[in-house]
């Protein structure tokens, strides 16, 4: 049985490698053929890939041009299992969130966490918005992530105004996420939170900016949620690139 999902396995990884290989080329014949697109991302649909993976049947999403797969299996769950999650597991995270891209190499973000059973949890949940708590409840942490738009350049004694320590923030949460993915967890950002209380009872100093609270779990299945968010649980598509970048500039408006 090993063998056979091995042998599955490798034969379909090829077929995709070949497509990329094939870059735009592939790409440009596909078109808007989803038939074609379904092809690429299964060349074999005869062998049961789902039997290998059983997360392939539960994601739909399908990239226009080669990316690499992480990018795809990033989504935002509210299914999660009962497992919590270690010390060192979550370093790991906040690890991959440091090394984000950073202007100035201000590197603004903070993040604020607590762990499901210990001391902080309750305090962190509370935080949230009655929805979110029915269900991040179960989650293995939660974090909150705050940015702080003051920085010393070099060689200066006076703090400069960083305008960009949202998006820096941002940037370092992407990272976050996808080490999470990588790592089997899935995390979810929210921006479900009182961000007032937040301030107030996680001490966040004065001119630190709350941005959102993110809860990490391992994936469960989607029965395990209240049945009004299980027809919600699966994930979301994107835009196509040409609705979002603009060779030269927006159009002239008129």
């Amino acid at each position: 049985m090993f063998s056979h999902y091995m042998r599955a396995f490798i034969i379909a990884l090829a077929g995709r490698l070949s497509a990329i290989r094939c870059g735009d080329r592939t790409l440009d014949r596909i078109g808007s053929s989803e038939s074609l697109r379904t092809l690429i991302r299964h060349p074999f649909p005869e062998l049961n890939m789902t039997a290998v993976n059983p997360r392939l049947a539960e994601n739909p999403r399908l990239a226009d041009y080669p990316i690499d797969p992480l990018f795809l299996e990033r989504w935002s769950p509210r299914a999660f299992t009962d497992e919590t999650i270690q010390e060192a597991e979550l370093l790991t995270l906040f690890e991959a969130a440091r090394w984000a891209p950073s202007a100035a190499n201000a590197q603004p973000w903070r993040f604020l966490y607590a762990r499901r059973g210990t001391a902080h949890w309750d305090k962190f949940l509370g935080l949230l918005v009655p929805f979110n708590q029915t269900w991040a409840s179960r989650a293995a942490a939660l974090i909150v992530l705050v940015s702080d738009p003051l920085f010393l350049r070099p060689g200066t004694d006076e703090p400069t105004t960083l305008r960009s320590q949202s998006l820096d923030a941002g940037a370092a949460w992407a990272s976050l996420a996808l080490q999470a993915t990588r790592d089997g967890w899935r995390a979810h950002g929210m921006g479900g939170i009182d961000l007032e209380r937040a301030a107030v009872e996680l001490n966040v100093p004065p001119g630190h900016r709350v941005e959102l609270a993110i809860a990490i779990g391992r994936p469960s299945d989607r029965s395990s949620l209240p049945e009004a968010l299980q027809a919600r649980e699966f994930p979301s598509g994107r835009k196509r690139v040409a609705e979002f970048a603009f060779e030269g500039g927006f159009a002239a408006a008129g």
